[in-house]
Parts: structure tokens; sequence; C-alpha cells
């Protein structure tokens, strides 16, 4: 992830996000990044943390009032950060890499310790944002979450392994389910 926002050294190879190299600065701004930890202030109110952000970016109140729509937090404006439960944090800091409708969001690990219903609504969240067009590339380690995705790229030990849809993970590994065919081509890449 640390590469594909042009953070992170490269020891070898290229990477270009939206046709262009990492790290460029025409990809300011084109990039939303939710990092795997909470990436908000505690101490500021929903609506603060989004509007500080929101003025980085020169942005206006609507577009505040348009993510916090679209994470379902509207009626959660005027609440403290640090009173969320995790799974708002998360919806919370989901916002945050939306504004101003970057054209590729990276999402590090979104999921994580979120209960079942959250996850479904939070992946239905990415599914219409990539219907809408948005490049939404997910990192994560819940194998069952490779059925929300058009397409996976399985890295193992800085090797990619598969890059397919899911239908053809589970056909490429003779497998049931995600899980296994994970398991079955880690174990046959050693």
């Amino acid at each position: 992830m640390r590469s594909l926002l042009g953070v992170q050294t490269l020891t070898s190879g290229s990477v270009r996000v939206l046709q262009l190299e990492v790290g460029s600065a025409s990809l300011r701004g084109r990039i939303g990044y939710m990092a795997q930890g909470s990436a908000i202030y505690l101490d500021l109110t929903v609506k603060e943390n989004l509007e500080y952000f929101a003025g980085v970016l020169g942005l206006g109140s609507a577009e505040v009032d348009r993510v916090l729509a679209v994470v379902s937090l509207s009626s959660f404006r005027n609440r403290l950060a640090s009173s969320l439960s995790g799974g708002e944090q998360t919806r919370l800091s989901l916002a945050t890499a939306m504004l101003g409708s970057p054209p590729a969001l990276l999402l590090d690990e979104p999921t994580v310790g979120l209960d079942p219903i959250l996850r479904r609504d939070l992946w239905l969240t990415f599914e219409t944002l990539a219907a809408a067009g948005t490049t939404v590339l997910v990192s994560s380690h819940v194998m069952d979450e490779a059925a929300h995705c058009a397409r996976l790229l399985l890295l193992r030990n800085g090797s990619l392994l598969f890059d397919d849809s899911p239908a053809q993970l589970l056909v490429a590994a003779g497998a049931p389910s995600y899980d296994e065919a994970f398991e079955r081509l880690i174990e046959g890449s050693k």
C-alpha cells in the first residue's frame, strides 16, 4: 500500500496508479487512502474531522455533507470521534478518504474487527463506488471478502501468486472455498 501511495522507496521495478508514476505531483488529491488504523482526531467531532480534511483539500461544507451521507454518519455529525464505536470510526476514516471524490481509493484492511452487518454495508459502499467509476483497491486477510472483488491479486512474501477473478481462483486452485483456494496456492508456491 505504501508503494502505491508513493511513500515507500522502491528497490526495483516501477509502480503506476491511474497511468501515472507513483509519487508524481499530479497524483496528489487523486488517491484517497484509508489506513488500517484510525486516522481521525478523537478530540474533534465527526463534522470537525471532515471539515479539517476538506479544508486541506480546498473543499466546502457540501462535500462534508456528501461523504457523511455516503457512510451513513449524518446523524453523528456533532458527536466526538472518541465517542464513536470502532465501526463508526472506520466509517469516518472512509469518509475522510472519500473527500473530493478521488478516482482511486486505497483501503488497507477496512473491515478488520467489524461485525458482519457493518462489513456487508461497507462492501456495498465499495461496490457502489466501483460501479460509479472509482478504482477501489482493498487489502484484506479475510478470504471470504474475495467474492466481492472484480479482480484478485494474491501476494505472498513479495511474489504475485494469482491475478484473476474470484471465480477463476476457485477453479485454478480446485477448491470449494476461498480460504482453501488461498491455502492451496500458497502451499503450492513453496
